[in-house]
């Protein structure tokens, strides 16, 4: 496996849940402190074991 091509899926899949959470916390009607608390939680919550066999797997 390609590390750098593993830190790069992780990244993006890091960067896509905190925007997702922001974005839907915002359209609940949070405030930025909120907002930004969302954001943290879901990289907190991120599965990084399925992200790492689903890159895993790709490459088979």
């Amino acid at each position: 496996m390609d590390t750098l091509q593993l830190a790069e899926t992780i990244r993006t899949a890091c960067l896509r849940a905190a925007i997702d959470a922001y974005e839907d916390a915002a359209l609940r009607g949070l405030c930025e402190a909120g907002r930004w608390e969302a954001a943290v939680g879901a990289l907190q919550s991120l599965d990084l074991g399925t992200i790492i066999r689903v890159d895993i797997n790709r490459e088979d």
